[in-house]
């Protein structure tokens, strides 16, 4: 993943690296061109001057050849020959072997062949230009064009962290408390006050928006523990009136089965409202006393009271390295015993639950034919499949005391098999 101001740089690099590549074979044409241009200019001078000299000597025949054979051997540049008929000027472009410098290799030449008279008999004079050094001044002008490129696209990226981090630094100051805001902290976020508009107006969006949800946030978890407060008298006197009227000798048998199928919906809804009030608890931070919590201790303690319970259903602990971790040993007893009770009550009577307990983290898993719905799991009154009836609250409360913490818990179905995983935090102790 890329960082917002690093994805510009990138673009701009790539565009100038394009760019100075494009330019190479620009520079070269261009260079070129010039450089055999000026040769040209060059020849004509050279060969002006040579016939003009030639002419001004007014030199008779035999006196023009000695002249012409020690001209051709002292400048092999320039060669001047009798011909037969006098024509227009020529240029050619030629590759062959430097003669004086063998081991160089083949040379680019530039010449130039003109016609003039002597005496009323034509002669040609060749000139000629060596142009190897044009690609020598490329290479030297691509050098130093790579060379600042290199240096402007170093000096781009020291600008742009240097720049980065100050312009940024309110960006990521509100990034660092919004991610380090607890809806249920009860405590606000104040954003430091910035002079760039943009980021002053995203703090104050933020701002509103997190009012917003705090208040929200208040009035539904007032609501649900005044509610469960306010239910816990009525759903006992409901429940101690439907315990007296099941007593009485009057009730028929049809009605003692209504009564008794109307106590266990009653006793549903105070489990529910118990658990809700749990949750707000834990929401509170009612729960702030801390010790050392011996798990493997614990564990145990909780399957000998289960033993009662489920006394069909086979339970297999196995503690593979003994852990203590530090927090509220009811919220730990809580998240514990809901963990094992959710494997328990949907575990088939030939099926085991497997425990296991290692220096950092509990697993609990038991036999299934499908896949829960994660996304639904630790949602309140969500349950995670359609054939799993149930308040919807246990692993909700779970996932509560493991945020509470600072634990991760997490689910996943492996070989037919429903895994829960609870992984404590790195502050934990171990024996």
């Amino acid at each position: 993943m890329i960082k917002l101001l690093d994805k510009p740089l990138k673009a701009f690099t790539t565009y100038a690296l394009i760019v100075l590549l494009c330019s190479i074979p620009v520079y070269f044409i261009i260079i070129d061109t010039i450089w055999v241009h000026e040769i040209h200019e060059r020849n004509q001078i050279v060969a002006a001057a040579v016939k003009r000299n030639l002419v001004d000597l007014n030199l008779d025949e035999d006196r023009m050849k000695s002249a012409m054979a020690l001209w051709n051997s002292m400048q092999p540049e320039t060669r001047i020959y009798e011909v037969n008929e006098y024509k227009a000027d020529s240029t050619y472009n030629i590759y062959r072997k430097n003669r004086y410098m063998v081991d160089k290799g083949y040379d680019r030449f530039e010449g130039l062949v003109t016609y003039f008279k002597i005496n009323e008999k034509p002669y040609s004079l060749t000139v000629e230009a060596n142009v190897e050094e044009s690609y020598e001044t490329m290479i030297a002008i691509t050098a130093i064009t790579s060379m600042f490129f290199i240096i402007l696209l170093v000096g781009f990226i020291k600008l742009n962290k240097r720049i980065s981090k100050d312009l940024w630094k309110p960006f990521y100051q509100t990034l660092a408390q919004i991610k380090a805001f607890d809806l249920s902290s009860h405590k606000n976020i104040s954003f430091e006050h910035s002079q760039i508009s943009e980021f002053e107006e995203l703090n104050s969006s933020i701002n509103k928006l997190i009012d917003s949800n705090v208040a929200v946030f208040r009035q539904q978890k007032e609501f649900t523990e005044n509610a469960s407060h306010e239910l816990q008298t009525p759903l006992a006197i409901v429940q101690s009136k439907l315990d007296l009227l099941l007593q009485d000798p009057s009730v028929s048998s049809v009605q003692s089965l209504i009564i008794e199928e109307t106590n266990h919906a009653l006793s549903r809804v105070a489990r529910i409202n118990k658990n809700l009030l749990l949750l707000a608890k834990i929401e509170n931070q009612q729960f702030l006393e801390k010790q050392s919590v011996d798990m493997s201790n614990l564990i145990q303690r909780i399957l000998d009271l289960f033993g009662d319970l489920f006394r069909e259903k086979t339970i297999q602990f196995k503690i593979n390295a003994a852990c203590v971790v530090e927090g509220n040993i009811i919220l730990i007893e809580v998240m514990l015993t809901n963990l094992l009770m959710n494997a328990l009550r949907y575990t088939a009577t030939d099926s085991k639950v497997f425990i296991s307990l290692s220096g950092n983290e509990i697993e609990v898993s038991n036999a299934g034919t499908y896949a829960l719905d994660k996304k639904k799991m630790f949602k309140r009154f969500s349950a995670a499949s359609n054939h799993t009836p149930g308040s919807g609250l246990g692993l909700s409360i779970v996932r509560e005391i493991c945020n509470r913490y600072g634990w991760d818990v997490r689910y996943d179905y492996i070989t037919s098999m429903h895994v829960f995983k609870v992984t404590f935090s790195t502050y934990q102790k171990r024996l």
